[in-house]
């Protein structure tokens, strides 16, 4: 079985504790190996306050899901991609269309993945994906 590839979490809130945690525990493909967060943690997770400390301090981390608001989380990804790892933006994926382009050139400059998720924008086609996809 291949090496579960580690990730960290960055802003415990409420969908993250709801959501992404358990996703993550029950995922065989990924590790929760760290969280930065101003006040959540995760019970047995090597927590962080501030994403720069968590990015020197864990370089084996080679992806960054940031559950943030929207204004905050440009500063953030940046400082993610610019130490090398993937990304995942929560939705939406940025506050303006020019962040989102400042972010995409940048991963392609570092050679990552930039992934943008936005899964409320198409839930109108979950039930029908699902019968469709049924048989």
């Amino acid at each position: 079985m291949p090496e579960r590839q580690k990730i960290a979490l960055v802003g415990i809130g409420k969908i993250a504790v709801d959501q992404h945690v358990p996703a993550l525990a029950a995922s065989p493909d990924w590790e929760l190996a760290a969280t930065v967060s101003r006040a959540g943690t995760v019970d047995g997770v090597e927590a962080f306050t501030d994403i720069d400390t968590m990015l020197a301090a864990r370089p084996d981390i080679g992806m960054v899901s940031l559950a943030l608001p929207p204004v905050p989380r440009f500063a953030y990804a940046q400082a993610a991609l610019r130490a090398g790892c993937h990304v995942m933006l929560e939705k939406p994926p940025g506050a303006t269309l020019a962040e989102i382009h400042a972010l995409e050139a940048l991963a392609d400059a570092q050679g990552v993945t930039l992934y943008t998720t936005w899964h409320s924008r198409m839930a109108h086609a979950v039930a029908p994906a699902r019968a469709w996809l049924a048989d």
